[in-house]
């Protein structure tokens, strides 16, 4: 576990209103319905690109809705706490730290799916992920979960979905990303942030590949205990979600 103290804010985010496409809802049957429309692809979400086309060798960059949301839900906590389950990113440190003000926690999950495998473990990594994060319920204000799911068996997935919304507190933020389409080779993705709405997509070597893709309805009862403010599909089948814990 990596650390990081709060840094001044040297930015504002301007806040996005949290009416703003708010969808409302309708109680007890069709409530789940409204769950379901909220993460299914919204023809005004799907037009996300990358700011231009990457010089040859560069890794590519992409357009991101989701983390300027995340931001902003984030923006009037004072001294916030960040949970990062990705590899260090020195500049991720960085940006979170001055615009938030935040004290991040970086828990690096890949590395230790990767360690799991390594070891012929993979059947104990539910029973790690119950233990992995020695925090007090509702204790930290927001969640970079990335990637990481999809990764994972579905015993591991969902303890580590049961103990993210329990440390999360109430009107915390996750951020999490899900793909949409098989991918052959076994590669991670670090996610670098460019600016509140483009990441730069660094791929490195993985002992294990995505896993099945998961569909609309299995998301939903991963993070049952947290609900769906905003999803977006993007042009490199990749579907942004974020979640906030009522």
């Amino acid at each position: 576990m990596l650390e990081v103290t709060p840094l001044p804010r040297t930015g504002t985010l301007n806040p996005v209103p949290e009416n703003q496409n708010r969808e409302r809802r309708t109680p007890n049957a069709e409530r789940l319905v409204g769950l379901f429309d909220r993460i299914a692809p919204r023809k005004t979400d799907i037009d996300v690109q990358a700011p231009g086309a990457p010089a040859p060798g560069d890794d590519p960059v992409f357009g991101t809705k989701a983390l300027r949301k995340f931001l902003a839900s984030l923006t009037a906590r004072e001294s916030p706490i960040l949970l990062d389950l990705g590899p260090v990113v020195g500049s991720n440190v960085s940006f979170f730290g001055e615009q938030l003000g935040c004290k991040i926690f970086v828990e690096d999950i890949f590395a230790d799916l990767d360690r799991h495998v390594r070891e012929g473990k993979l059947e104990e990594l539910p029973e790690f992920l119950k233990r992995r994060f020695r925090r007090d319920d509702a204790s930290v204000d927001g969640i970079l979960c990335w990637d990481v799911i999809d990764y994972l068996d579905r015993p591991a997935a969902q303890e580590l979905a049961t103990q993210l919304t329990r440390v999360l507190r109430p009107d915390g933020a996750l951020l999490a990303f899900f793909g949409t389409a098989a991918q052959r080779e076994s590669m991670y993705t670090k996610f670098i942030v460019v600016d509140e709405l483009n990441l730069k997509y660094k791929p490195y070597p993985a002992l294990r590949g995505r896993q099945a893709v998961f569909l609309n309805r299995d998301i939903i009862r991963l993070f049952s205990g947290l609900r769906v403010q905003d999803s977006f599909l993007l042009q490199n089948n990749l579907r942004e979600i974020l979640f906030r814990k009522s």
